[in-house]
C-alpha cells in the first residue's frame, strides 16, 4: 500500500465538493454529522440533484450499515451521476408506441406499475397532475423531462444559495478561512478541511476527572478563534524504531507458551473490529508478550500484503466489572513485524485487547475490477457442482484465520465466531451434531476438508448461485478478485517464565469501549497535557512511542468544541484520518483520540508537525 501527498484540487473538483457540501448542509447542521438512516441518505442525494431508486439506496445502505459520513456521501455522488434529460427521453420514447410525443395515462400506469421498480397508482397520478398540462389525459413527456431536470437544478441552486448566505456554515466547513465561489482558487488545506466528516476510530469517552473542573473559559469566542492554537513538532529518526528494542529473554524456549490467532476487520463505516481475549495467569510470573500480523502467503519470500500493518496489544487487569479494569501495559516496542511487551503479571485474570491505528489498514476506493470476476463454483464433466481451485485456496486461508488455537481443527466456539461474522447467527449444538453426520470431523471438531464440504453443500443448495458465498467472502475482508484487502490476520504469543498461561477468545459488547479506555490511558499516562493558547480548558496530549505518535484532545469546558487539525507541514507521515487537514468535534467534559501517525517509509526520518486550532462556535 502506498501513500502520497494529495495534489491540489482542480477547479472542477473544487466545484464538485462545494456542491457536495451544499447538498449535505441542506439536510444536516454540520458536515461532521453522520447520515443515520436510508431516508436521510435519500434526502441528501436528492438535494444533490440525484433521484435515487430503492435499488441504488440499498446498494449503499445495506443491513450492516449503521452510519455514513460526509466523505462516504462524496464517494456516492462520484458514482451516481445526475439523470440527464436525454436519458429520460429515451425511456419515454420506448413507451410512446405511435411516436407522437405523448403517452396516455393508461400506458404510463401500465409501464410504471408493472415493470422494474414498481410505482403505486397514486404516484402515477401525481406525475400526471404535474405534467398533463392540457388536462387531456395525455402526458407531454418532453415537457415533463424539462420540468424534472429544471426541478433538480433548482434544488441544487437553492442548496448552494443557502451555503452562500449562511456565514456560520461557511466557517464551519472551511475552518478559519473565508468561503470562495467554485471558480476561485481555494487552498488544498481548506478543501481537505471541508472533508472533515471522517468518524473517529474510537467513540468519545467521558472522563470523570474532567468533571472536577467544569469551568468554561470566560474569554469570548471571537477573541479565542485565531489565537487558540497549539503547534507540535516532533522529528523521529529511522533508527529510533530500532534503538530500544526489548531484548528477547534468555532461555525463552524453556518458558511456558500459549498462542492465539485473530483478525482485524474493516467495517463499512470505516471502523476496525476484532475479537478480544482473556488471559489467565495462575501465579505471579515474568511475561514476554507479542502480537504480529499473520502471513498466509503460499509463495516463499513473498509476504502477505498486510504484513506492514501496525498492531498493538493492551493488557488490562480485570476488575469486578469491565469498567473497573485498569491498564497494566501495552506493546510499545517493535522488533521487525512483532510488537512486544515484557513485564511482571500477578496471579489473576487479564484482558488482551488487540489494536491497529488505521494508518495502514484503511478503506480503499472501490473500483470495478478490470478483469472478469473470479468464478467460485463450476460443474464437473458429470454435471456435479464443485468449488473452484481459487475458492478452495481462499477458504483454506479463512480456515487458517478462524482456527484460533492453531490445532488444525474448528471447535464449535471457533466456528461460531466465523458464523457471527458472516451471517450474524450462531450454530447450536443440535446443528453441530448434524454437521458431524455430514462433514469430516475429528474429536467433535471440523477438519479443513469438512469446512470445504460444508461450503460446497451451501453452494449446491443454491444450485450454484454464488451470491451467499460472496457475502461470506466479503464479510471476511476479500474483494471480488479474491484479494484480502479489508482485514489483517494476526497472532498473539504469551510466554510465561514460571507458570502455564491460558488464553480464551471473547466477543464483548463492551470491547470497543474498553479498548478506547485503554488507548486513552496509554496516551495520557505517558505525556503531559498542553493547553491550547488562549483556551485554558482544552488540552492536547501527544504520545510519542518508538514507532507511533498519537494525540488526544481533552475538553474540560461545559460546551462542545471543534478543533481544526493541520498536518500539512509533516513529512513522511500518514495519519489514521487519511487526510492532512480535518476537524474534530469534542463534546463537553470529554476526552477523544484525535489521530495516530506512522511513518510512510520506516527506513527514512519522519517529522510530525501539527497545528491544532479551536474553531469559532457556530
Amino acid at each position: 500500500m502506498s501513500f502520497q501527498e494529495s495534489p491540489r484540487p482542480s477547479d472542477e473538483e473544487e466545484a464538485f465538493y462545494v456542491q457536495c457540501r451544499a447538498a449535505y448542509l441542506a439536510v444536516f447542521k454540520s458536515s461532521l454529522t453522520n447520515i443515520a438512516s436510508k431516508q436521510q441518505l435519500c434526502r441528501a442525494l436528492q438535494q444533490a440533484g440525484r433521484n435515487p431508486a430503492h435499488a441504488t439506496l440499498n446498494k449503499y445502505w445495506t443491513p450492516r450499515t449503521s452510519k455514513l459520513n460526509f466523505d462516504d456521501f462524496c464517494e456516492i455522488l462520484k458514482k451516481e451521476k445526475k439523470t440527464e434529460e436525454t436519458e429520460l427521453m429515451r425511456a419515454f420514447n420506448k413507451m410512446d408506441l405511435n411516436s407522437d410525443g405523448y403517452i396516455s395515462h393508461s400506458e404510463l400506469e401500465k409501464a410504471l406499475t408493472t415493470r422494474g421498480e414498481k410505482m403505486t397508482t397514486e404516484e402515477v397520478n401525481a406525475i400526471f397532475s404535474l405534467a398533463d398540462i392540457n388536462k387531456d389525459g395525455k402526458l407531454d413527456y418532453a415537457e415533463f423531462c424539462r420540468l424534472f431536470v429544471s426541478t433538480v437544478e433548482q434544488c441544487q441552486m437553492a442548496a448552494l444559495e443557502r451555503l452562500e448566505a449562511n456565514a456560520k456554515l461557511k466557517r464551519q466547513n472551511f475552518g478559519s478561512r473565508s468561503y470562495s465561489p467554485p471558480k476561485s482558487s481555494v487552498s488544498s488545506a481548506s478543501a481537505a478541511a471541508a472533508q472533515a466528516a471522517a468518524t473517529l476510530p474510537q467513540p468519545p469517552e467521558t472522563d470523570a476527572a474532567l468533571k472536577k473542573d467544569s469551568r468554561s473559559s470566560s474569554r469570548p469566542s471571537s477573541a479565542r478563534s485565531r489565537r487558540s492554537s497549539l503547534s507540535n513538532s516532533i522529528t523521529m529518526t529511522s533508527s529510533s524504531t530500532k534503538a530500544s528494542k526489548i531484548p528477547e529473554p534468555s532461555g525463552l524456549q524453556e518458558w511456558h507458551h500459549s498462542s492465539m490467532k485473530g483478525c482485524f476487520f474493516l467495517e463499512d463505516d470505516g471502523s476496525i473490529s476484532s475479537l478480544q481475549y482473556q488471559l489467565h495467569v495462575p501465579q505471579t510470573t515474568n511475561v514476554y508478550l507479542t502480537i504480529q500480523p499473520l502471513s498466509l502467503s503460499h509463495v516463499p519470500d513473498k509476504p502477505s500484503s498486510w504484513m506492514t500493518v501496525d498492531t498493538a496489544l493492551f493488557v488490562m487487569a480485570a476488575g469486578e466489572t469491565k469498567e473497573d479494569s485498569t491498564l497494566v501495559g501495552f506493546t510499545d516496542s517493535k522488533d521487525n513485524e512483532k510488537y512486544v511487551w515484557k513485564g511482571e503479571l500477578h496471579a489473576g485474570t487479564y484482558y488482551l485487547l488487540p489494536f491497529t491505528s488505521g494508518c495502514k489498514l484503511k478503506k480503499r476506493s472501490k473500483k470495478s475490477p478490470s478483469n472478469k470476476p473470479i468464478e467460485l463454483v463450476y460443474r464437473t464433466d458429470t454435471g456435479e457442482l464443485d468449488l473452484t481451485r481459487e475458492l478452495r485456496e481462499v477458504l483454506s486461508d479463512i480456515f487458517e484465520v478462524i482456527d484460533l488455537d492453531g490445532n488444525g481443527l474448528l471447535s464449535l466456539e471457533e466456528y461460531n465466531f466465523f458464523e457471527l461474522r458472516t451471517s450474524g447467527e450462531k450454530c447450536d449444538k443440535d446443528a453441530w451434531a448434524v454437521c458431524k453426520e455430514n462433514f469430516d470431523m475429528r474429536k467433535n471438531q471440523l477438519t479443513r476438508q469438512g469446512f470445504m464440504e460444508l461450503n460446497l453443500m451451501e453452494a449446491t443448495e443454491k444450485d450454484g448461485d454464488p451470491a451467499d458465498l460472496w457475502v461470506t467472502l466479503e464479510a471476511m475482508g476479500f474483494n471480488r478478485m479474491l484479494e484480502l484487502v479489508d482485514a489483517c490476520p494476526f497472532q498473539i504469543d504469551v510466554h510465561c517464565e514460571g507458570t502455564q498461561p491460558s488464553i480464551q477468545p471473547l466477543s464483548m459488547d463492551s470491547g470497543p469501549k474498553l479498548q478506547n479506555q485503554a488507548l486513552q490511558k496509554s496516551i495520557t499516562a505517558r505525556t503531559g497535557a498542553k493547553a491550547l493558547r488562549g483556551q485554558d480548558n482544552v488540552f492536547i496530549y501527544t504520545y510519542r512511542g518508538e514507532h507511533r505518535i498519537s494525540s488526544l484532545i481533552a475538553n474540560k469546558t461545559n460546551q462542545k468544541v471543534t478543533v481544526h487539525v493541520n498536518n500539512e507541514q509533516s513529512r513522511n507521515c500518514c495519519s489514521s484520518r487519511g487526510m492532512s487537514v480535518f476537524a474534530v468535534e469534542v463534546p463537553a467534559r470529554t476526552k477523544m483520540v484525535c489521530q495516530h501517525i506512522l511513518p510512510i517509509n520506516e527506513r527514512q526520518d519522519w517529522t510530525y508537525n501539527c497545528v491544532e486550532t479551536i474553531l469559532p462556535c457556530t
